[in-house]
Parts: structure tokens; sequence; C-alpha cells
């Protein structure tokens, strides 16, 4: 039951984040692009935990005790996790976290679009190129190196 309930809360999760990314880099400040976020997803995830919770209660109804068990954790687990996880938790978490939410350590520099810069010749930005949004352009050297077995 935990694998349905990760892969099922992977789904909302992206989704949400996603979309307070998409609003954070159009220049929102992160307390703004979390309520644009949260308001303009809220909707479907809702939707979405609706159904679902709907159709695994269907499976409370089966005569089989693994297909009842299933038919009552899984609507439950939804339910909390579309309105306590992602309703209240996360934009709470990513509010008083604030601009800290999107560090990234040192040692994760090489994943690819990391950056909350403007994009590469916006013209707000005069002089930016993508060679400076994109360090992962610059020589290998930048990369770290580990020891070599004997």
């Amino acid at each position: 039951m935990f694998v349905l309930l990760f892969g099922l809360s992977m789904d909302y999760h992206v989704f949400i984040l996603s979309r307070i990314r998409e609003l954070r880099l159009r220049g929102m400040s992160t307390r703004d692009a979390v309520v644009g976020g949260i308001t303009t997803s809220a909707g479907v995830v809702t939707s979405a935990a609706v159904i679902m919770v709907a159709v695994f209660s269907i499976f409370a109804a089966l005569h089989l005790v693994e297909l009842k068990m299933l038919g009552i954790g899984l609507p439950v687990a939804v339910l909390i996790d579309a309105t306590v996880v992602r309703g209240i938790l996360v934009p709470a978490a990513m509010a008083l976290l604030g601009d800290r939410c999107w560090y990234l350590p040192r040692w994760l520099s090489w994943l690819p679009g990391r950056s909350l810069d403007a994009p590469a010749n916006d013209p707000r930005q005069p002089g930016r190129t993508e060679q400076t949004l994109h360090p992962s352009a610059s020589p290998p050297s930048r990369r770290p190196t580990y020891p070599q077995r004997p």
C-alpha cells in the first residue's frame, strides 16, 4: 500500500511544485509563488483526490480481506495527503523557508535547469549570456575529481 501511496503523492507533488517554480521563474517572490501555485493547482489536485477516493472506496465492498484493507486505507491516506500534506504542510514549509527552499548544494551543481535567474538575453538583465546562466558548460576542471584506486 505504501508504494501505491508514494507514487500517487509524488504525482501531486510534482504538479504543485512545478507550478510554484514556474511562477517563481516569472519573477514572483517565493511566498507569492506558493500562494499562486496552490491556488491554481488546488482544483486539479482536489478533483483527482476525490476521484481516487471514490474508486478506492469500491474496494471496501469486495469480499477479499486484502482488498477491503486497500479500500479503507487508500482513501483515507489519499484524503490526508491531498488536504493536510499538499494543502497545509508543503505551502507552510515553503513559505517559512522563503528563498532557502530553492537552495541547491554545490555537489549537485551538475543538475540541469537549476537556475532561478532571468532567462538568457533577457532585456531586463543586460549582459546575461547563456554561459553565465549554465555553468555546466564550463570546462571540466570545475567538476569534482575523485581519487583513483591504486
